[in-house]
């Protein structure tokens, strides 16, 4: 029985210590950007004008087609007043299936 709870408590702490702040996950997710693609805002570069009045870290969103899906992207004003994209949702338009959300 000993050497049974011996090797379970041996087997959590290997599965432990996988799950640290600084861990694969944490790495992989910070270092992910979004690249603009055809109809995004950013697509060919930033915009000429600049948002003087919205406040830097605030997000808006841009809805285009593409195909004949919908996309979604959500950008935030970055400090020295361009835009970044931090999230795109393809929303797919099945007609055989109904909407794929």
């Amino acid at each position: 029985m000993r050497r049974h709870a011996a090797l379970l408590s041996a087997a959590l702490a290997v599965a432990l210590t996988g799950c640290t702040a600084g861990g694969f996950g944490a790495t992989t997710i910070s270092s992910y950007s979004v690249e603009p693609i055809p109809g995004s805002i950013t697509y060919r570069g930033q915009p000429r004008t600049k948002l003087t009045k919205s406040p830097i870290g605030s997000t808006f969103t841009h809805n285009f087609r593409r195909f004949d899906d919908r996309v979604i992207e959500t950008y935030q004003i970055q400090p020295d007043r361009s835009l970044k994209i931090i999230d795109r949702r393809i929303v797919r338009d099945w007609s055989l299936f109904g909407r794929d959300d």
